[in-house]
């Protein structure tokens, strides 16, 4: 009897060169409904997610590049692994056993996202890219001790999936062999009417399950505090378009912040299994994406730093509001603040996150 026709395949191509002349590979995982996802061993960056509307029409749906090269001639984390902590951590230092390391400052005053020559700007070893009922795709790294300021070599793991559900799960996992800290994720910035659309995500509804989230001081560096969104612009505990908060200046946190760019306290906190960060609809074109996570935080960013001079796929100026990032994480600065949910990574007790991005369609 022949065997069953597997519908995820996996798909493995050369994509392009860095300018050390460094090969890059993508591989597209895709499965029969439709979706598909292409990713770069540069960053371990998801390149492309495409996935069809409510009508059936395919469409790409995160803001990137069209090559591997503009990823690194004009870096802006789109759709890139960050590590080794994502978010910030204030004037680039922490305290760890009594032993203070610094860290490079590429945001101003602090580190931002590994502090700019983090996982996202590596070139990762594919290690296996298999078809099956599941189409999988394993990259790897090691980041030696003292890398970008933090202790402790790191050898890492990025494992893509995408099922017959249309669920992309995306798996971190970390060991060190000294006291570190660790914070990863995606940072994928989603248009879900397609991007480069012309009227960009704020037109989006969205949900939070979280009853708080972590205010932030000018610097945008979380001051400790969990504030109740009851009553305020940060409520998505129901969905909510986003447009709706996005320009309203009366609150000190939307100007620090030139919009949306917060961390929620999500109210399952840290789990085992992954459970719901963010619910996301595009009532247009009827696409919907959730986003869950075994983390206790997700990140909502708007898109503010984005002034059309990034020149996207297909020649599209991506401008403020063109894209929303939704990145479940240990809380920004956790390191600095004891309070927050811990990062600390020890030998022998690996760092693990589980991240699943479930697309499907709503009706009109």
């Amino acid at each position: 009897m022949a065997a069953p026709a597997t519908a995820a395949e996996v798909h493995r191509e050369a994509a392009g060169t860095l300018k050390d002349g460094t090969a890059i590979e993508a591989v597209t995982l895709s499965n029969g409904k439709g979706v598909s996802a292409r990713i770069l061993s540069y960053g371990a960056t998801l390149q492309a997610l495409k996935s069809p509307d409510r009508d059936g029409k395919i469409a790409d749906i995160v803001l990137g590049y069209d090559d591997a090269a503009t990823y690194e001639s004009k870096p802006n984390f789109f759709g890139v692994t960050v590590g080794r902590y994502a978010n910030r951590i204030a004037g680039g230092r922490f305290t760890l056993d009594g032993k203070s390391y610094s860290l490079p400052l590429n945001d101003k005053t602090n580190s931002l996202h590994g502090g700019g020559n983090g996982f996202d700007k590596k070139v990762w070893r594919i290690v296996s890219a298999t078809s099956g009922p599941v189409a999988k795709l394993v990259l790897a790294l090691t980041s030696p001790d003292g890398d970008a300021g933090y202790p402790g070599k790191l050898d890492v793991t990025v494992t893509y999936s995408l099922d017959e559900q249309n669920a992309l799960t995306i798996a971190y996992a970390a060991t060190t062999d000294k006291p570190t800290v660790v914070n990863m994720t995606s940072h994928a910035i989603f248009d879900l009417a397609g991007e480069g659309s012309p009227g960009g995500a704020t037109g989006h509804r969205l949900t939070i399950p979280a009853a708080a989230y972590t205010p932030v001081d000018a610097k945008l560096i979380p001051t400790g505090e969990l504030r109740p969104v009851a009553g305020t612009v940060f409520d998505f505990r129901k969905p909510r378009v986003v447009a709706d908060g996005i320009r309203d200046g009366r609150d000190e946190q939307m100007r620090f912040g030139q919009g949306y760019d917060h961390n929620f306290a999500l109210d399952k906190g840290l789990t085992a299994e992954p459970g719901l960060a963010a619910r996301l609809e595009d009532p247009q074109s009827g696409r919907v994406l959730e986003v869950l996570t075994t983390e206790p935080g997700v990140q909502f960013y708007t898109g503010n730093f984005l002034d059309g001079t990034y020149v996207g796929k297909s020649g599209h100026l991506y401008r403020m509001g063109d894209g929303i990032a939704l990145e479940p994480q240990k809380f920004p600065d956790a390191p600095n603040k004891p309070a927050f949910v811990s990062a600390r990574v020890d030998p022998g007790k690996p760092y693990r996150h589980v991240l699943i991005f479930k697309l499907s369609t709503a009706g009109r």
